[in-house]
């Protein structure tokens, strides 16, 4: 390999990711148990990547077009409930119950990006109402339709080919989400970086006015991004709900500040405008990992949340270290 090959390597937005990734693996192997790689302990740390990968990869796009979305955090048990409720209160097909939950994250996503067009407002000021709204729309409606705020899904009710496709354990140990996890960061790999839309989303986070003027299809784009990231969110809780047979109303406030670290970890800025599908993959494991693998060693759990906080600003200096150099080397080049 050729040192001005290994240069573009480094200088690419995924390196940072890749090379904290690295070094999160390195220090839990020598920290930790060898359990920590075995089948039963990477799963652990799979599980919560695949679930949160998902989430992440949306939300990530979004942020690379210079937006965020905060109302993730309500929708995913808005999906599982709104499973739950449908073919596990009220017995109907699960396929109904699946599909009305992916329509309520569309439904959602539409009404954010068309108020985002519309008002001129922050995407955080939006997203932030959305997820009030929606927590109280998901809690009221609980309690109308069923009492509680706990709804069981027994398997029978999800079917064989439901719980088949979205929520059994491979070997064991394994959730069948970490296939669909890999296959959309392909899916979402072409669209952001082989396709002209991801051309689009990135001149919308560099410069929106410009990108509008250039015939960009600003608002067009914004709406689908959010669309985009509101069906992830519902998927991800309706596979909860046919996983565990069961679905609450107070799960998935946390996929609000992890998916922005795994984006921001996995080398995406939040000023917009840079960034990769892979290296929001890679970060996304890098979080799973530190959040997992603190229970493979002897460290007290309560510091969790410190190696998290002092990993996402690691990540941060590492990543705008390796955008410098980006910058530098294209503005270099005549």
């Amino acid at each position: 390999m050729t040192s001005d090959t290994l240069g573009k390597l480094i200088r690419r937005p995924e390196s940072g990711a890749f090379l904290g990734l690295v070094a999160v693996l390195v220090f839990f192997v020598l920290f930790g148990s060898t359990r920590f790689l075995q089948p039963a302990g990477a799963a652990s740390w799979l599980n919560v990547a695949a679930n949160l990968g998902i989430i992440a990869l949306p939300v990530g796009l979004l942020m690379i077009a210079g937006e965020l979305d905060i109302s993730v955090g309500a929708l995913v048990p808005a999906g599982s409930m709104t499973v739950a409720i449908i073919s596990g209160y009220w017995g109907l097909p699960i396929w109904l119950g699946i599909g009305t939950a992916l329509g309520i994250g569309l439904l959602v996503g539409y009404i954010n990006g068309t108020l985002l067009n519309r008002t001129g407002l922050p995407s955080l000021i939006i997203t932030l109402g959305t997820l009030f709204t929606m927590q109280g729309f998901v809690l009221g409606l609980s309690v109308i339709f069923t009492g509680t705020v706990s709804v069981q899904l027994k398997a029978e009710q999800s079917g064989a080919v439901a719980k088949f496709l979205f929520g059994q354990f491979l070997g064991g140990t394994f959730q069948i989400i970490i296939i669909w996890w890999l296959l959309l960061t392909a899916g979402f790999y072409v669209f952001a970086h082989m396709t002209k839309y991801g051309n689009w989303i990135f001149a919308m986070g560099g410069d929106r006015e410009s990108a509008r003027n250039a015939g960009i299809p600003t608002n067009r784009m914004t709406v689908v991004l959010y669309m985009l990231s509101g069906i992830s969110c519902t998927f991800v809780g309706a596979c909860q709900a046919i996983l565990f047979n069961s679905a609450q109303v107070s799960s998935g406030m946390t996929f609000i500040f992890n998916s922005i670290i795994s984006v921001v970890v996995g080398g995406v800025l939040l000023t917009g405008g840079f960034g990769s599908v892979i290296g929001i993959f890679f970060g996304t494991i890098t979080f799973a990992i530190v959040n997992q693998g603190i229970y493979f060693t002897d460290f007290d759990r309560n510091w969790s949340s410190a190696i998290i906080g002092i990993m996402l600003l690691a990540a941060v200096l590492l990543n705008n270290n390796f955008r410098k150099m980006a910058l530098s080397a294209s503005t270099g080049k005549k």
